[in-house]
């Protein structure tokens, strides 16, 4: 399951890559270690070319309390054994919590890479999922408002779209694999007119052959804690590289900070 992300591009890189403006730049904060609870970047079917902060765990806006379900899986019902060759049915759409909004609260969920586990170990020895080309990507998400009975305080909140391994989970030994949408097909997910058997094509596994992971630190397990540092290697990467490091190139991009900002960050301010 996909927990735990990074979002560390800077907000010109972002506004760019995504044709889209960052509605609120002050929660533009970078993180390499989002989780459920936090807000995150993402772009809407009702605003595609707004860049908004909705929080990370998704309530259907019909639940009397909040659910935080931060994945909502392809195959629904189907498919409880994860094969990863299956093909069939995406029960996603006739599942109360999602059906609605795989229909018209479709949204991109911006990213930098993933943080993943083995099925057993999970989080306890985690690695870093990255594109080899370094981009920043989009995983493709749904997302509701709630209404909070006692307070009348509205929360828009976003799960991200789950399916069967690829080769580089597997190597992970972990059993599925978070949406990653195609460039070309960003813009489609964001469609209202496209018809449901269209967007349910796009919910495959990302190509393997594009992505790269290495192993890191546990201490990223702590949901509160952040920082490049928790990106470091600590181990060789599953497919040898000789030109693209991420945790340099973090490193290197500073996560969109100041070099203020950065200190602060590093004296734990």
């Amino acid at each position: 399951m996909c927990g735990r992300y990074v979002n560390i591009s800077k907000i010109k890189a972002v506004e760019k890559r995504f044709s889209a403006i960052v509605e609120r730049p002050d929660l533009y904060v970078p993180n390499t270690n989002t989780s459920i609870g936090d807000l995150g970047a993402v772009i809407t079917q009702e605003h595609p070319g707004m860049i908004k902060h909705y929080r990370f765990g998704f309530t259907p806006s019909w639940a009397k309390k909040p659910f935080h379900l931060f994945n909502a899986r392809s195959e629904g019902d189907h498919n409880s054994e994860n094969d990863p060759a299956y093909r069939g049915a995406k029960g996603i759409t006739t599942k109360p919590a999602f059906r609605q909004s795989i229909r018209s609260k479709r949204c991109l969920v911006l990213a930098d890479a993933f943080i993943e586990g083995p099925q057993k170990e999970r989080l306890s020895k985690p690695y870093v999922v990255y594109k080899r080309d370094g981009a920043p990507f989009a995983f493709a998400g749904i997302y509701d408002s709630w209404v909070n009975p006692d307070t009348g305080e509205i929360i828009d909140s976003y799960a991200i779209i789950t399916t069967v391994q690829n080769k580089i989970t597997a190597a992970i030994n972990h059993h599925r694999s978070p949406v990653i949408l195609q460039e070309e097909d960003e813009q489609i997910w964001l469609n209202p007119s496209i018809p449901l058997a269209e967007i349910t094509d796009l919910l495959n596994p990302y190509p393997s052959e594009e992505l790269n992971a290495y192993p890191i630190s546990a201490a990223i397990k702590s949901p509160s804690a952040n920082g490049p540092e928790l990106l470091k290697p600590i181990g060789q990467r599953l497919v040898p590289e000789y030109d693209y490091e991420i945790y340099s190139h973090l490193s290197l991009q500073g996560m969109g900070m100041t070099q203020s900002r950065q200190r602060k960050l590093d004296l734990g301010f």
